[in-house]
């Protein structure tokens, strides 16, 4: 019963922004993220509890919000932010790249899956189709790529960004939007910064 009236809570409105309703839920999920995607451009393990923290709210909101796509990539980012804390040195990620025939592999793997999870999206009723399955297995890729600390990983997050921007737009979710325009900002700068960390 406290669990149903916490979720109750964090569904209150809190403020308005460009006409929309913006929860506690989803101020709190976008303040989280922001910070732990701008920890990550820093390179710092401290990254992935902010990280897991922000998916697991961000999970609930997108649940609501019928993006089962989206909803399901939290549960992989939270897995990947554990796997990350183990994975990442305490003095923090050691940024490499990937060779050619990989970043062919994994753009081929992403075209392929994207087809795929698009029609079944469309037979669960989803309120977006190709652009969140693209934003899920991008994202997943992306998230594969940041564990193993190579620069891609970010060249990635842009676009993935700048698709979730386009899509929480056109859905009016205004606030999810700007955060998302601020994470593609975000990787442009982190990739920067590992790339600069990695040509040393």
């Amino acid at each position: 019963m406290r669990m149903w009236k916490g979720l109750n809570l964090l569904t209150t409105i809190l403020f308005t922004a460009w006409g929309y309703d913006v929860s506690i839920l989803e101020s709190l999920a976008a303040l989280i993220s922001f910070i732990g995607v701008w920890l990550g451009t820093t390179g710092k393990r401290i990254t992935w509890p902010w990280w897991a923290a922000g998916s697991a709210l961000y999970m609930l909101f997108f649940y609501q919000a019928d993006l089962f796509a989206s909803a399901a990539l939290q549960i992989v980012f939270i897995v990947a932010a554990i796997w990350g804390w183990r994975g990442w040195a305490p003095t923090g990620a050691e940024p490499g790249a990937l060779s050619q025939r990989n970043r062919t592999l994994w753009a081929m793997a992403t075209l392929v899956s994207v087809s795929a999870l698009t029609p079944l999206l469309s037979q669960l009723g989803a309120a977006a189709t190709w652009s969140d399955a693209f934003i899920l297995v991008a994202s997943l890729i992306a998230q594969i790529l940041m564990v193993y600390e190579k620069i891609e990983a970010w060249v990635l997050w842009l676009i993935v960004d700048a698709v979730g921007t386009i899509q929480y737009a056109l859905l009016g979710y205004w606030f999810t939007a700007v955060l998302y325009l601020a994470f593609t900002v975000i990787a442009v700068i982190g990739w920067k910064r590992w790339n600069d960390t990695y040509s040393n």
